[in-house]
């Protein structure tokens, strides 16, 4: 008889997006853009890095993946924000104007970080921070204390953004994103207005306090080394022009 142990399972990571043939087409004054997914696959927990220059798509993606804008077409694009519930078909939700549905899990479920920060002027720096806690309900708990405390800004709470610096902004809007400890984390550039030294230790903030409150991220960025340091999966991502430049396409899969 084989008295060793049995060897530990190893965990089995879930899906949170899933997809498949995905394309978003725009066109104006005869210029054309198309971004084309062949198959993209994000698992719960993962940390993925969208690298490429201004005007590649990198954005058009996030806004999809945040249930913003919609495809130009579908052959499949699944989410599940839990492990114990069926994915949601976003592509048909889409089509049949469940714009609810699609809003309402934006809401609870994902975090987006601006590149511009996109704070409210008219709110502290508290209420900008609590603004997603405050939309779903949630009580005070010392969340948005212990962000701000993590990201260095606790004495800034009563002021306004337009008191603090291009740095100290970009943080508040970190910090919004994460205070209803969302399921996903989406960020657009989110040091790309950063000198190199400010950007590398709010990118190191950014990816600390993910793990922390077990986000899955999702970055865009157009600098690979700092990324690649802080051991984001990096999506294969491809750009070309037609000889004219009347066609702009970029594919993005992994």
């Amino acid at each position: 008889m084989n008295t060793e142990p049995a060897a530990a399972a190893k965990p089995r990571h879930s899906t949170i997006y899933l997809l498949r043939d995905v394309i978003k087409i725009r066109e104006e004054q005869g210029v054309a853009f198309h971004l084309r997914v062949p198959f993209l696959h994000i698992n719960r927990g993962e940390k993925i890095a969208l690298i490429g220059e201004s005007g590649s798509g990198k954005s058009t993606l996030l806004d999809m993946l945040a249930f913003i804008l919609q495809p130009s077409t579908a052959d499949n694009f699944r989410f599940r924000h839990e492990d114990d519930q069926d994915p949601l078909d976003v592509n048909a939700c889409w089509q049949a104007d469940n714009l609810n549905i699609l809003g309402d899990m934006r809401r609870r479920h994902i975090g987006y970080v601006m590149q511009t920060g996109g704070l409210l002027p008219y709110l502290s720096v508290y209420e900008n921070i609590n603004l997603s806690r405050s939309v779903l309900g949630l009580k005070q708990d010392g969340t948005v204390e212990h962000l701000a405390e993590s990201l260095g800004i606790a004495n800034q709470l009563k002021k306004q953004p337009d008191t603090l610096s291009t740095g100290e902004r970009q943080r508040v809007a970190i910090g919004r994103a994460l205070a209803h400890r969302p399921a996903i984390v989406i960020a657009d550039e989110p040091t790309a207005s950063l000198d190199p030294y400010a950007a590398e230790n709010v990118m190191s903030l950014f990816i600390k306090l993910t793990e922390e409150f077990n986000s899955t991220v999702i970055l865009a960025s157009h600098a690979w080394r700092h990324v690649k340091e802080l051991g984001l999966r990096r999506l294969a991502h491809k750009t070309t022009h037609s000889s004219n430049r009347k066609l702009t396409e970029t594919v993005v899969s992994g």
